[in-house]
């Protein structure tokens, strides 16, 4: 199962990731990973994706410490011992 860690900023919206530093998630894809994540905090996929499914402009997430190289299929496979880290990018001026 991949590991999963967030950025705090997301628990200001889905308070329940807060109870969950990590999780672990059984998914063959990014794709995969964000459907799943979806069935259990409902909404999130709404924030990580656009209706597309591509991933949002000011998301990024890394796999192995690497960006996704798909952001529009999320089509970048994992293994059971891969760590994804989903972050926000922050911008403002």
């Amino acid at each position: 199962m991949a590991r999963v860690e967030f950025t705090r900023h997301l628990h200001r919206f889905f308070p329940a990731l807060a109870e969950h530093p990590a999780l672990d998630v059984n998914a063959r894809t990014v794709a995969e990973l964000v459907e799943r994540l979806e069935t259990r905090f409902p909404g999130l996929a709404g924030y990580l994706v656009d209706d597309q499914r591509a991933l949002r402009q000011h998301v990024n997430v890394f796999v192995n410490g690497r960006p996704v190289h798909d952001r529009q299929a999320l089509s970048d496979p994992l293994e059971s011992e891969s760590k994804v880290h989903i972050m926000q990018a922050l911008s403002g001026g």
